[in-house]
Formats: structure tokens, sequence, C-alpha cells
């Protein structure tokens, strides 16, 4: 078994890899983490075992300020093709889903903001990187834009009331949240002080400090086995899931 290499993209500074990039190289994974503009993504993918998208403050489609962009979805939509492990972040989810035909758009029931439950989907049940989580997930949100509909083939993994559409699964081992796994509770403060507007939008002293100590301790619970899995699928050592032959996606 070869140290499996994953390409880390990571389109905004104030959202690194964090916790979720050690998860993974305590995985035994090796990380080539890139920050467009100012480094060059790669011409194609031929020199790694998986892909991972991290999140950020523009959005899918936002090229006009962003076009580095592009390239971005171009890398995402040839992951989907080969089927290399691939797994999209918040904006990386939104991104994945753009790339590959589906739709993202400014969420018409407003921002989702703070600490989280999402929970599983009937097939996620059955799949390699998900059946394994708890009925609800601990996850922390922070996004204005949702995927409103799904790539074609796609299939859902996660929901929650406000947007339905929190994780997908495409090509058997490619897969898109719409929360965060990744954060850090000086990250999330961050985003808060810089955003004041989208913070108004959660619950009354979620960013407190012992409020977010102990969610990302629940977060740590549930997603560094996952983000461990996740190293196992692009090392080979774990099955990606089963073809399921379906051309729509399923709710």
């Amino acid at each position: 078994m070869s140290t499996p290499r994953l390409l880390i993209i990571q389109p905004d500074p104030l959202d690194p890899p964090g916790p979720f990039g050690d998860w993974l190289i305590e995985a035994g994974a090796e990380l080539d983490v890139r920050q467009p503009p100012q480094e060059e993504l790669p011409e194609n993918l031929d020199h790694y075992q998986g892909l991972v998208c991290l999140g950020g403050a523009m959005g899918a489609e936002d090229d006009a300020d962003h076009p580095w962009l592009a390239n971005v979805r171009r890398l995402l939509a040839t992951a989907s093709a080969a089927r290399l492990p691939t797994l999209g972040i918040c904006l990386g989810a939104q991104l994945l889903t753009v790339a590959t035909g589906g739709r993202v758009v400014r969420g018409g029931n407003g921002p989702e903001v703070g600490p989280a439950l999402v929970s599983k989907k009937d097939l996620a049940w059955m799949d390699p990187l998900f059946a394994d989580l708890p009925l609800m997930q601990d996850v922390l949100q922070f996004h204005n834009d949702a995927i409103e509909q799904l790539p074609s083939g796609a299939e859902l993994l996660a929901s929650a009331p406000a947007y339905p559409n929190q994780a997908f699964r495409l090509n058997r081992c490619v897969y898109g949240v719409q929360f965060h796994i990744e954060t850090t509770p000086e990250i999330v403060r961050k985003w808060a002080r810089d955003d004041p507007e989208m913070a108004a939008f959660a619950r009354a002293g979620v960013f407190e400090t012992d409020s977010l100590t102990q969610v990302h301790a629940d977060i740590a619970h549930t997603w560094r086995p996952f983000a461990h899995r996740f190293v196992r699928l692009a090392d080979g050592t774990l099955e990606p899931a089963a073809d399921s032959g379906k051309t729509l996606p399923l709710v």
C-alpha cells in the first residue's frame, strides 16, 4: 500500500484544511495544498490519488471576480469523470455541483450559520464513508448559497430542513458536503467578526468559546474517522460505493 497523495484546493485563505487536514495526514496521506490564484493549480490529476476542495466566501460561479474558479471546476469535473476519490466542502461542494451539471443559487431560506445537525438518508447507511456516521451528525454551517439541484446521477446522503441537499455522492466515490467539518473555534470567530450580517443569523451564544469548543469536539468525534476512511478510499483499501446505475438524483 503506497502513501496516497491528495490535492487540497484552498480557495480562501480564511478556510485552511485545519483539523481535517491533520486527520488526513494521521491516516497516512500526503497533502499538496494549493491556494489559487497565488499558487498555480496542476494541469491534471495524474499524480494524485484524491482531491479535496475547501470552502470560501466567493460564489461557485463568481468568475468575474475570481476567474481561476473555472480551473477549479475543471479539475473537479475531471476528478468526477475519472472516479477519483473527491470531497468538496461547502464552496467546494457547490463548485463540484456546478462542475457536474447541478445548480447552486442564493438560499431562499436565508443563511445557515452556526452549529447544526444534518441527518442521514437511507442510502447513506450503505455508503463506505457515511455508513458508520451517526443518524444525526454535528456540523458547522456558514453559507448564503445553497445547492438547489443535484447533478444528474447524484445520490443524496444527508439532509436538513432548511436546505435538503446537505451531502451527496456521485460516480461511486465523489462527494460533496454543504457544511464545514474542517474549522476551528478561532476560524469560526474570525468569520463571524468579518461578516456580522451573516453571523446575526446564528443562535445567540453560539460563537462563545465554550459553545464553539464543544461543537468542535463533537465534530472531531464524528468526522475524524470519516477523514480516515477517505484516505483508505484514496489508497484503495476501502472499496467505493456500488454503482447504482441511477440517472436521476435520489431523495
